[in-house]
């Protein structure tokens, strides 16, 4: 027996066309050819390649080339600061911490299957900070809440006795930033992932003396 005419299930469909494109799957396809040429050697036929969409399409979902490399700097910096204070949050102590720290930065610089590509920020937006404000705006607050949350974690090491009361927070926050562009830098020049954990572990042992 039929429950129902052929008008009836007619009825029951959802309006207008679905999606043919996950958007968060599209936009980080952008953002690694972005990360690969960098945001002037990537071009719109580029990003239609990588994302599998026609310039419409992207047009009509994210805007122009401009549009999609803000939203892919916003969502890159929304996952790598995440990933921060996750590794920020777990007990252990403040060596401990800033190992998970900069293993966690290492995953995302070496997360490329083809190409180590380093940071997306770094290999990517300081080149065309100089010349665009909202993309320099974009990468000095990350950076900023970078600093931040090293110089929270600092603050409580020095609190809870692990660091000597002189210590410097925020030098010692600048420092430990640093030392992840550095990371960054030489992940994409080369330098093996192994040889930089070394590096990294080098530059913990200074911060955890409040050198």
């Amino acid at each position: 027996m039929q429950t129902g005419t052929k008008k009836d299930k007619t009825a029951k469909r959802p309006r207008g066309r679905p999606r043919a494109y996950d958007p968060e799957t599209a936009l980080r396809a952008a953002a690694e050819a972005f990360w690969k040429t960098g945001y002037s050697g990537t071009s719109l036929d580029d990003i239609s390649a990588a994302t599998g969409m026609n310039r419409p399409s992207l047009s009509a979902a994210f805007g122009d080339k401009h549009d999609i490399y803000v939203k892919a700097l916003n969502a890159y910096w929304d996952r790598k600061l995440a990933s921060m204070r996750a590794a920020f949050e777990l007990d252990g102590t403040l060596a401990e911490t800033l190992m998970r720290v900069y293993d966690a930065a290492l995953s995302i610089y070496f997360s490329s299957s083809d190409q180590v590509l380093g940071c997306f920020v770094v290999g990517t937006a300081i080149t065309e900070a100089p010349v665009d404000p909202e993309i320099r705006g974009i990468a000095s607050k990350g950076f900023h809440a970078l600093d931040a949350g090293f110089e929270a974690r600092f603050k409580l090491a020095r609190a809870s006795g692990e660091l000597k009361g002189d210590a410097d927070p925020k030098a010692l926050a600048q420092f430990a930033s640093a030392t992840m562009h550095s990371m960054a830098i030489r992940a994409r020049s080369g330098t093996s992932r192994n040889e930089l954990r070394k590096f990294a572990q080098k530059a913990v042992a200074m911060m955890c003396s409040g050198s």
